[in-house]
């Protein structure tokens, strides 16, 4: 069973190593390593609200164990809605973990922050996360053409009510 949590200082090691893995940046937002102390500043900074950050990042754990984190960005309170994204590390890859991380954090947005909507923005190269939001019921609506310099992205969203 999987528990998402707020981030504690003791994460850095955890978010140090994901954060500077050049193999998920094509993937993701951050194109370039960070730095402990970008880390440490970070965590130091965040509130955990989404209100007053933007955004809310959260740890993954599964038996008490670190596994990933979940985030929601780009928070539009006015029209309700937000993106998701959410990192794995490799070694807890394909065992549903990150399915039950989104259904956690969609049941979290559309009950306690009262969201209509959630999208992600996926690489088409990204099969697995591609699989992953289509079986969660997300709904292709834009091709973003040229989006990465190695392919494009398709947003994947879903209504709430």
């Amino acid at each position: 069973m999987i528990r998402l949590r707020k981030i504690e200082p003791s994460d850095l090691p955890f978010l140090y190593q994901w954060e500077n893995d050049s193999s998920s940046w094509a993937d993701g937002a951050n194109h370039n390593p960070l730095s402990q102390r970008d880390l440490r500043d970070y965590i130091e900074s965040t509130t955990g609200d989404i209100y007053k950050d933007g955004q809310l990042r959260l740890i993954v754990e599964v038996d008490s164990l670190t596994v990933g984190c979940i985030d929601l960005f780009d928070l539009d309170i006015r029209n309700r809605r937000a993106a998701i994204g959410m990192y794995i590390a490799p070694e807890y890859r394909n065992r549903g973990i990150g399915k039950q991380a989104v259904l956690a954090l969609e049941d979290y947005a559309s009950k306690q922050l009262d969201l209509r909507l959630i999208y992600a923005v996926i690489a088409t190269t990204n099969i697995p996360c591609t699989q992953l939001y289509k079986n969660l019921g997300y709904e292709p609506s834009s091709v973003l053409k040229g989006w990465t310099l190695e392919s494009d992205a398709i947003i994947w969203q879903k209504l709430f009510h």
